[in-house]
C-alpha cells in the first residue's frame, strides 16, 4: 500500500486569515472595517503568513527523528579512513638510531603513527636494473668495448650475449618508475651506500661490530600502482590480476630470494650468500611495504670486490656498473629475484631505513565502566572515528581479564560467545542481549587496552611533507611519495541516501545494483562511478559466462588523464576486498579498470549573426566534451557515458545544437582507433566517420576535437602512436658502455 505522509494541520494562509476575520465581531464588535486597506487586517494577514510557515515546519519530520530512525535500524555512519604512506629515515650516527613501532611523525599538524619499527642505519640504497639494449652499431667504439667484454668471458660472438644498460631507480627522484620486467636477468640489484667515499670503511666496521649484530635492514618498496592503458584486457594475465580475491589477497605473495655479494673468483665468477627475511609486508614486492633483512655478522669482509679487468665489470652475474662517484660509496651489494622466473614489474621507489605510517593516533588503555547484566549494553570510548579491528577490549571475569572479539553483528553469536560490536564513527561499544552474544555481568569491569583512531582527507599530504618525529631524535625523515587513501567520515545526509539501499541489499552483493552501489561506497577508494557487467569474463568478452560478475570502477579524479580517468591498483584492490567479503561464494568476481576507445571529432557550425564566433566555438567544444565524458554529472543522462554505447555523429550534432548562437551544423565527423592504434575502417577501406561501435566494457576517450565556423576543413583522423618492439634477450648480460663527451 502507499505510504502517505500524514498532514497534521492542513490550513492554508487564506483559511487562517478568514478564520481570524470571522472572530473580529466576537472580540471587537466596534471594529467594522474588514477591508484589506485597514491596518488591523494587514497585521492579521502578517500573522496568517507566519502561522502558515510554522504549520509547514510542523508537518515535516525533523532531523532528530531521522537520527532516531538510523539508531533504530542499527546502521551506523561510515567512519573516516586514514591516509597511508611510506617514510624513509636517514642518520649520521654510526651506531644507528632505533625508532619504535607506534612512533609519531608529523606533516605540519597532521600526525601519523608508524606501523613498523626500524633501526635507522647510516646507509642509503636504491635499485638498479639491467635494462635490455640494442646491440651497438657495427664499427663503432661502443661495439669494440662490447666485443672485448664478451671475449673476456670466453664467449664466441654477440649472439650469446644480452646487451643492457644500467637504469637507476633514484630515491631522490620520486614518481619516475623503472620497468624491471625489461631486465635481462630478472634481478633487482641494490647498492647500499655510505654518505661519502671516505666513510665506507667506518660504516662497514660499525655495522659488523655493532653490539646488536647481526642487524636488521629495513627496505621500503613501492610498486607503480598505475595501470597500463594499452594493456591487452583480454589476456589471461590481465584477467588473473584483477580477479577477486586472486593473487591480491595473498598474505605472503611470490617467494623472493635475497642475497648479498660474498665472494669473487679469479675468473670473475661472483658468489652470493642468501639472507634471512625477518618480515615482509610487501607480499613479495607486489605492493607497498617493508622488507626486513638480517645482515651477516662478517659484514666487514663482504659486499665489494675489486675487478682488475675493466672489460669484465657488470658482465654475467656481476652487479651492474655505476659511475665512479657512486661506486666509491658502495658498502655492499644486495640482489633479489624470484625462483619461479616472474619479474618485479614497474617500481616507483626502493630505499633503506623505511617504515609504513598511517594517519591514526594510538590511544592507550581506557576504563569504560562496569557490567549491568542487562541486554544491549552500550559504552562509549573517549575518541570517535575508531579504526575497525584495532580495539582490544577486555572484561574482568572470575578467572581474570578475558579478551572479547569484535564482530559486525550478533546474528551468528551464541549465548556464551564473548562478542561485541563497535560503532567506529561514534566510538561506542555494544554488547549482545544474552541470547545472541554474552553480556557483562553485574560488577564486571570493562576496559580497552588500546585502539587507534583518526583519518580524513587532511592526511593525503604531498611528497616530502612528513618531516618531523616526536619525540625528536638525531634522524632526518621524509615521505618519498604522496600519502593516499584518506577519506572523511560519512555525513547524516549521505547516510540518509544510503539507508534504503542498505535495507534492500543487507550488506550483500547479489544483484547488479548491489555491486554498483557497494563499489561506490568502498571506504577510502574514492570511486566516482561503478558499472556491473553480469556474466562478463575478461578473457571471453563475447560469450556469456554463468556465475561471473565484472565490476568496472572509475575514480573521482586522475591528474594525468582528467578526461579519461584511470583508477590505480590500490583503488581496485580496496574495491576488490570490499566486494569479495560481500559476494556469494559461487560468484567469480573481477574488478576491472575502464577501457577507453580513442575518438576524435571535427565539427563545422554556422554561427548566428550577433554572436561571438570564438565564444560559440568554445561552448560547442565544451558541450561535446561533457557529452562524451565518462564521469557524472556529465554524459547523455548525467551518469557518464554508458558502457558499450556507440558514439553516433547525429547524437553529437544534437548536443551541439543546444548551444545558443548555433544556427545550424555544417558537418560533423568522427574517427576512432582500434587496439593496434589503427584507424577503424569500413568494408571499402574508408574511415568510419559516423558511428564508432564500442565493446561492452568500453567508453570513448575524446583525444582531439576541432570546431570551425563553416564547413569542416580539418580531418579528425590521425594515426595513433605505435608501441616499440621489445628486443630479444640473449642469455649472458653484457653492459653497453656509452661514451659521453
Amino acid at each position: 500500500m502507499p505510504l502517505n505522509k500524514p498532514i497534521l494541520d492542513t490550513r492554508s494562509f487564506q483559511q487562517i486569515r478568514d478564520e481570524l476575520v470571522a472572530r473580529i465581531p466576537v472580540y471587537a464588535p466596534e471594529w467594522t472595517d474588514h477591508n484589506a486597506s485597514d491596518p488591523g487586517i494587514t497585521l492579521l494577514e502578517l500573522y496568517s503568513f507566519l502561522a502558515e510557515n510554522l504549520l509547514y515546519r510542523f508537518n515535516q519530520i525533523p532531523e532528530a527523528t531521522f537520527l532516531e530512525f538510523l539508531k533504530l535500524l542499527q546502521i551506523p555512519l561510515l567512519p573516516a579512513e586514514p591516509a597511508r604512506s611510506l617514510v624513509a629515515f636517514s642518520t649520521e650516527d654510526m651506531q644507528g638510531v632505533r625508532v619504535a613501532k607506534g612512533s609519531v611523525v608529523k606533516a605540519g599538524e597532521v600526525g601519523f603513527s608508524s606501523q613498523n619499527e626500524v633501526r635507522v642505519l647510516p646507509v642509503s640504497a636504491f635499485a638498479v636494473a639491467k635494462i635490455a639494449e640494442q646491440l651497438p652499431e657495427p664499427g663503432s667504439e661502443e661495439e669494440q668495448f662490447f666485443e672485448q667484454a664478451y671475449r673476456t668471458l670466453a664467449l664466441d660472438n654477440a649472439s650469446d650475449t644480452a646487451p643492457y644498460v644500467s637504469r637507476l631507480l633514484w630515491q631522490q627522484e620520486p614518481g619516475t618508475a623503472v620497468n624491471f620486467d625489461e631486465a635481462v636477468d630478472g634481478i633487482l640489484w641494490l647498492p647500499v651506500l655510505a654518505a661519502d667515499a671516505g666513510s665506507v670503511a667506518a660504516v662497514r666496521a660499525a655495522l659488523a661490530g655493532h653490539k646488536d649484530a647481526p642487524l636488521l635492514l629495513n627496505l621500503g618498496v613501492v610498486p607503480d600502482v598505475r595501470i597500463d592503458r594499452d594493456e591487452d584486457v583480454h589476456s589471461p594475465e590481465f584477467a588473473e590480476r584483477f580477479r577477486c580475491p586472486g593473487n591480491n589477497s595473498s598474505a605472503s605473495g611470490p617467494a623472493v630470494e635475497w642475497q648479498i655479494w660474498s665472494d669473487l673468483s679469479a675468473d670473475f665468477i661472483p658468489r652470493y650468500r642468501s639472507l634471512s627475511v625477518e618480515g615482509d609486508t610487501s607480499a613479495g614486492l607486489t605492493r607497498e611495504g617493508v622488507v626486513r633483512l638480517r645482515l651477516p655478522r662478517d659484514l666487514d669482509q663482504l659486499g665489494l670486490f675489486a675487478i682488475d679487468d675493466p672489460d669484465a665489470v657488470g658482465a654475467g652475474d656481476l652487479p651492474p656498473p655505476l659511475d665512479d662517484e657512486l661506486n666509491e660509496r658502495v658498502v655492499f651489494w644486495l640482489r633479489a629475484f624470484r625462483h619461479d622466473g616472474s619479474r618485479f614489474g614497474q617500481l616507483l621507489y626502493v630505499g633503506a631505513n623505511c617504515v609504513q605510517v598511517e594517519q591514526t593516533v594510538l590511544a592507550k588503555g581506557e576504563f569504560l565502566g562496569t557490567g549491568t547484566a542487562q541486554p544491549n549494553q552500550v559504552l562509549a570510548l573517549v575518541n570517535a572515528q575508531v579504526v575497525a579491528g584495532s580495539a582490544v577490549l577486555q572484561v574482568e571475569e572470575a578467572d581474570g581479564w578475558q579478551t572479547w572479539q569484535e564482530v559486525d553483528g550478533f546474528f551468528a553469536s551464541g549465548e556464551e560467545d564473548r562478542h561485541y560490536s563497535l560503532d567506529a564513527a561514534a566510538g561506542t561499544v555494544k554488547f549482545g542481549n544474552g541470547l545472541q552474544g554474552l553480556v557483562p555481568q553485574i560488577g564486571q569491569r570493562i576496559r580497552v587496552t588500546e585502539y587507534r583512531y583518526g583519518g580524513g582527507v587532511a592526511g593525503n599530504v604531498a611528497a616530502k611533507a612528513i618531516a618531523k618525529l616526536q619525540p625528536s631524535q638525531p634522524v632526518k625523515l621524509a615521505n618519498p611519495l604522496p600519502a593516499y587513501g584518506g577519506a572523511e567520515a560519512e555525513t547524516v545526509e549521505q547516510a540518509l541516501e544510503r539507508i534504503p539501499g542498505e535495507l534492500r541489499r543487507r550488506d550483500r552483493a547479489v544483484t547488479e545494483g548491489d555491486f554498483k552501489e557497494l563499489a561506490r561506497l568502498t571506504p577510502g577508494a574514492n570511486i566516482s562511478r561503478a558499472e556491473c557487467l553480469p556474466r562478463y569474463h575478461p578473457q571471453r568478452p563475447e560469450a556469456e559466462s554463468a556465475g561471473v560478475v565484472s565490476v568496472v570502477a572509475f575514480p573521482m579524479q586522475d591528474a594525468q588523464h582528467p578526461a579519461a580517468p584511470m583508477p590505480d591498483k590500490n583503488q581496485l584492490r580496496r574495491v576488490c576486498q570490499y566486494l569479495d567479503a560481500r559476494r556469494l561464494v559461487t560468484t567469480e568476481l573481477y574488478v576491472l579498470p575502464p577501457k577507453y576507445r580513442p575518438v576524435a571529432v571535427a565539427v563545422g557550425v554556422k554561427v548566428k549573426p550577433g554572436y561571438g564566433i570564438d565564444a560559440v566555438r568554445h561552448w560547442v567544444e565544451l558541450v561535446i566534451r561533457q557529452f562524451l565524458a565518462p564521469l557524472p554529472p556529465f554524459g547523455p543522462s548525467g551518469e557518464g557515458w554508458p558502457l558499450g554505447r556507440r558514439v553516433h555523429a547525429p547524437e553529437l550534432e544534437a548536443a551541439a545544437h543546444q548551444v545558443e548562437g548555433v544556427e545550424y551544423i555544417e558537418g560533423l565527423q568522427i574517427a576512432g582507433w582500434d587496439d593496434n592504434n589503427d584507424l577503424i575502417l569500413l568494408a571499402d577501406g574508408s574511415v568510419n566517420r559516423t558511428t564508432i561501435t564500442l565493446a561492452k566494457n568500453e567508453v570513448p576517450e575524446l583525444t582531439s576535437i576541432s570546431v570551425e565556423n563553416g564547413p569542416i576543413t580539418l580531418d579528425p583522423a590521425a594515426p595513433g602512436p605505435l608501441s616499440p618492439e621489445q628486443p630479444d634477450k640473449p642469455p649472458v648480460p653484457i653492459p653497453v658502455i656509452k661514451e659521453v663527451c
